[in-house]
């Protein structure tokens, strides 16, 4: 045997790359965060946290509501498929004192070593919604909450005018198709699909409720640079502007999500930014 046909079965034995998480590490989502942070503390001021909760954060990133949740006195676990985003979170953790919350890498669609039940609040913003299988992240949202806990989670909504359906939506066009079986992540912004994707995982409808809120990034620099922190730091994004360059299209690309970023800035102050999106808060009685 050759030692090209050895690395050739050693190759074919190892597990496959998961996409999700290449996606993730892609870029650095924490230039993103930045301007998420006050939108993402008061969407956690308004979810009724005592001090002691137990609160699991899924697909946290760096810790944009866990953190806030943590200052509030819940014992926090975030959850993340980013190795990047958890080491991010660990360290802002660590800066701010916080003993209550900590980060570790975990696949939303199984939460292997996390026991059923043992949360207060599930909640995931923006962040469960873009995992494959998603009444596999149903079932695991709903296995590790107690009996009496919630979840709550916050997801973007297809079709929707406002900016991140519309980055996702102009992305998709200049992309190649996804693979057979590819499961939108906007889905989980339809009621229905929210509806039955629990009901699979034991949750009778009446037991969860809807309400569309507004999350507001806030930047202290103009749209066209947090464009180009999309362009840069947020692998959708940067694989559109990839597959774009690779047909002679980048400037079209750059152009529809320019127009969109200064249309959508509701900012009075020349050099800052401020754009309001729409989302479906979903919450469940466990």
């Amino acid at each position: 045997m050759n030692q090209s046909t050895t690395v050739q079965q050693t190759a074919a034995n190892q597990p496959a790359a998961n996409p999700n998480k290449a996606l993730w590490e892609k870029g650095d989502f924490t230039r993103i965060a930045e301007t998420m942070r006050e939108s993402g503390a008061e969407l956690v001021a308004d979810l009724g946290i005592t001090k002691g909760l137990n609160l699991l954060d899924l697909g946290c990133g760096d810790g944009t509501t866990a953190i806030p949740a943590a200052k509030l006195g819940a014992n926090v676990l975030g959850v993340d498929i980013a190795r990047n985003l958890v080491e991010a979170g660990n360290r802002r953790a660590q800066k701010e004192g916080l003993t209550n919350c900590t980060f570790q890498e975990g696949d939303a669609t199984d939460l292997q070593g996390l026991p059923d039940h043992s949360f207060d609040l599930v909640i995931s913003i923006f962040g469960a919604m873009f995992a494959p299988k998603p009444f596999d992240v149903a079932r695991e949202m709903v296995r590790v909450t107690r009996s009496g806990g919630r979840i709550v989670m916050g997801n973007w909504i297809p079709g929707d005018p406002t900016l991140v359906a519309q980055i996702l939506k102009i992305s998709s066009a200049y992309t190649p198709p996804p693979p057979e079986g590819f499961i939108s992540p906007m889905l989980w912004g339809v009621e229905s699909n929210v509806v039955e994707r629990f009901g699979k995982a034991g949750i009778a409808p009446e037991k969860i409720s809807f309400v569309r809120d507004t999350y507001t990034f806030r930047a202290p620099f103009s749209p066209s640079e947090f464009l180009n922190r999309f362009k840069t730091y947020y692998g959708p994004t940067m694989n559109a502007f990839e597959a774009a360059e690779k047909n002679g299209k980048a400037m079209e690309l750059q152009r529809e999500l320019e127009e969109l970023f200064n249309s959508q800035n509701k900012s009075s102050q020349d050099g800052t930014t401020s754009i309001p999106a729409t989302f479906l808060r979903v919450t469940v009685q466990c």
